[in-house]
């Protein structure tokens, strides 16, 4: 079995390496708020900066939580996966933590049970988002992963799926960017982190996170009643991963020289790849001139060997290690220690692969297509193509390395403004489609478009002299122009191109050439 694993030492050269680093920053959004507001020491500010889509709603119940009072809520129809997107500023090459909040609090009818549904960011399909049992219990449920800013913004979706029986929600978005060194064993240009469990062993108070936390990660409290929880205060710094120094003061630890064994997470794993970061940490009072030196195993399998435990602390990891089902802990004393072996905290993320991503020159130039347009789909904002399945409505992608949009259709759809001219830079488009709908203004060139063979404008307002580049376009098969104001004259070579339909009635200014 290979792994990746590494023992990270404390010491001035890592501490003095985060000090210059920029301060971390963070975008906090109370989605469906009217104001901004501060809520736990943070200051959140509405959504309508971030997001053109969905209705504000207020929960029905009391709640406590000023964050859980509003949810942001979008349309659900039937038989369509649609996404509705979230699209935060964001500073490129930076990796950030991401935290959704969902509560439900009654808001699509209290007879109806929360929805199920996906939540996206960029172009990967982050994961499935299931409130019912902490609804069930009163409580609010949050997700948590870590991705890179591959852009200058990134986009946080929910998305209905094929089992989402009413209106997709959210009651908060919370972007923030981490330090340069935190989990950076990742390989974030193709994988992200979506947190699986995160907790202060031996403590059992509320939740510890920011000003604890500088980002605000969630440290759940964890005891059991056969270890010796023990509560000192441990000032520690520099720690890699940057973990809150409040968690050093409790940990985990066998009541005597022996083997201290536990189930974490405490729930079941699914079958996957994992990243998982353990910390330890000890007080030198307690020492005494004793060693603290123990094995690490994971469901019996060798973590580590041999971690001394000191006051500078130590932080053990694996980027990627498989795991399924319950996990076992271990650690076991070597032989010669005289104190029993402790844990102060962990962490365990699910290493997800990123989706794919439309190529950026095809994103661009639909993004000042949707500018032009009016009345664009509500989901018609994140990434076009992806992920496979979530592609914005009328558009049609290829698949392979190079992600690109090969058709447009948007035929009835009340469109109305006009069409860009950036739709000549779509040069892998085979057909554009957009009859029965009230566009204006004239047409672009499409001549750059060397693989088009169906163009749908008819029943619109387009106008000014009929375009002469369509008798050039070599795989023109379908051309419909019919209904719109166009002038001039249509060309012969038009008209007598071989195998092309060709439809111009109803331009009242349009003229044939002369036989």
């Amino acid at each position: 079995m290979s792994h990746l694993l590494l023992l990270i030492l404390l010491s001035s050269l890592v501490f003095s390496t985060l000090s210059q680093t920029p301060p971390p920053s963070a975008i906090l959004i109370d989605c469906g708020a009217s104001s901004s507001s501060l809520i736990n020491n943070r200051r959140y500010q509405p959504d309508d900066d971030f997001i053109s889509t969905g209705t504000s709603k207020n929960v029905s119940e009391q709640v406590l939580d000023q964050l859980l009072t509003t949810v942001r809520s979008f349309p659900l129809a039937t038989n369509t996966r649609r996404k509705f997107c979230y699209v935060v500023a964001v500073s490129r090459g930076w990796k950030y933590m991401i935290r959704t909040t969902y509560f439900y609090g009654g808001v699509n009818g209290k007879a109806n049970p929360p929805p199920v549904f996906d939540q996206i960011v960029d172009g990967t399909l982050w994961g499935v988002v299931n409130t019912t049992a902490d609804y069930a219990d009163g409580l609010a449920s949050y997700y948590e992963g870590v991705f890179l800013a591959q852009g200058k913004s990134i986009s946080v979706c929910v998305a209905s799926n094929s089992y989402t029986a009413s209106d997709p929600f959210i009651s908060a978005l919370e972007v923030v960017r981490l330090d340069g060194t935190v989990y950076n064993s990742t390989n974030f240009g193709g994988f992200g982190l979506s947190l699986v469990a995160r907790h202060a062993f031996g403590y059992s108070g509320p939740i510890i996170r920011f000003p604890d936390d500088e980002f605000d990660r969630f440290w759940e409290p964890y005891s059991l009643n056969s270890t010796v929880p023990n509560n000192r205060k441990l000032e520690v710094s520099g720690f890699w991963n940057l973990p809150p120094s409040r968690i050093f003061n409790t940990d985990l630890r066998a009541t005597q020289v022996q083997p201290l064994e536990f189930t974490w997470p405490p729930l079941p794993l699914a079958k996957s790849v994992y990243y998982m970061a353990l910390y330890f940490a000890h007080d030198s009072d307690s020492l005494g001139g004793g060693s603290r030196v123990f094995d690490v195993s994971v469901n019996g399998v060798t973590y580590y060997k041999e971690l001394s435990v000191t006051p500078a602390g130590a932080v053990i990891f694996a980027s990627r290690w498989p795991l399924e089902g319950l996990t076992t802990l271990r650690l076991s004393p070597r032989s010669g220690s005289t104190l029993a072996p402790l844990i102060n905290g962990g962490e365990m993320f699910e290493v997800i692969p990123l989706g794919g991503k439309t190529l950026v020159r095809d994103a661009t130039a639909l993004n000042a297509i949707k500018s032009s347009f009016k009345n664009v789909p509500v989901d018609w904002n994140g990434d076009p193509c992806m992920p496979k399945n979530y592609s914005w409505t009328g558009v049609t992608c290829s698949e392979g390395p190079r992600i690109r949009i090969v058709a447009l259709n948007l035929t009835g759809m009340g469109l109305s403004g006009s069409l860009a001219p950036e739709v000549s830079r779509l040069t892998a488009l085979s057909s554009i489609w957009l009859g029965n709908n009230s566009l204006s203004g004239s047409i672009p060139d499409f001549s750059s478009l060397k693989l088009l063979e169906s163009v749908h404008l008819e029943d619109n307002r387009f106008s000014g002299t009929f375009p002469s580049f369509f008798s050039g376009m070599p795989r023109l098969r379908e051309l419909f122009l019919q209904n719109n104001n166009l002038t001039g004259q249509v060309p012969s070579n038009l008209l007598q191109k071989p195998g092309l339909e060709l439809r111009t009635s109803g331009n009242p200014f349009l003229t044939q050439p002369p036989r």
